[in-house]
């Protein structure tokens, strides 16, 4: 067996959706330090997404847009399509959370949740099939990954209820996904992070060092905790993962939380 390069991603073709900032970027400097060939990342702030690819090197392309509407979908895909002939990788990471009173949860605020992280995933493979396709093979099938939650496998205290069912409904889609597109050696699996640091996931990043206490492995995710996971799905050591969704959460999933979680982690 060739374990020297099971994990490399040498001369590889990634997109990542979200890439600029949290876990899309964790996920793209990972790639990156892998030997991946081109990097691309998408995210709606211009400047952002820019500053980023730049931070990380001439391997990162940035590819500004908004891949909440169908429009942005089919403008980054058509956009892709001008630049490569294949790809290898997709990690399907954009998302966004809302949280409100039950008794108040604002219609906008389901339908935008609902929309961003189960419909864009959806269509953006859709739309990239054929890219996918083309970097497929029975040697190497090509990889679409899903950035899903532990939100999604266990309820959290907080009023997000469509973060949460969306999380869920994306740990399904990914398999029945996988069903569909295993057969044209295309390997969807996906990824249930739990508490990394970024400006959606307002528990890690207010909280820091307080929410340790309530992870059994005593601390948070790190850059190389999400990057080493995304790295296996995506690299030959990850090729006979079809349909399944790893959970990356120093077993919050499985822990007990007490009553005043929500007060300990700064409401």
């Amino acid at each position: 067996m060739d374990f020297a390069s099971l994990f490399s991603l040498e001369g590889r073709i990634a997109v990542i959706t979200g890439g600029s900032r949290g876990i899309g970027r964790m996920i793209a400097e990972g790639f990156i330090a892998a030997g991946c060939a081109r990097v691309y990342i998408t995210a709606r702030k211009v400047e952002e997404v820019e500053a980023t690819a730049v931070e990380l090197g001439e391997r990162c392309v940035a590819l500004p847009g908004d891949v909440g509407t169908m429009e942005g979908i089919e403008a980054l895909a058509a956009e892709l399509a001008t630049r490569e002939q294949r790809i290898d990788i997709l990690v399907n990471n954009a998302g966004v959370a809302w949280g409100a009173d039950f008794d108040g949860f604002p219609e906008a605020g389901w339908d935008k949740v609902m929309a961003l992280n189960v419909k864009t995933p959806f269509y953006l493979t859709q739309k990239l099939h054929a890219l996918l396709r083309a970097g497929a093979s029975r040697e190497q099938p090509a990889k679409v990954i899903m950035i899903a939650s532990v939100d999604g496998l266990k309820i959290n205290p907080w009023e997000t209820y469509p973060y949460q069912a969306s999380k869920a409904a994306l740990i399904h889609l990914t398999r029945r996904m996988a069903a569909r597109l295993a057969g044209e050696q295309i390997a969807v699996s996906g990824i249930a992070p739990g508490m990394f640091p970024s400006k959606m996931n307002r528990a890690a990043a207010v909280a820091g060092e307080r929410m340790a206490s309530f992870i059994p492995i005593q601390r948070g995710g790190m850059a190389e905790d999400m990057a080493g996971a995304a790295i296996y799905l995506a690299s030959r050591a990850g090729n006979y993962v079809v349909g399944d969704t790893i959970v990356v959460d120093g077993g919050l999933v499985h822990a007990s939380l007490p009553r005043d979680f929500v007060g300990a982690m700064g409401e």
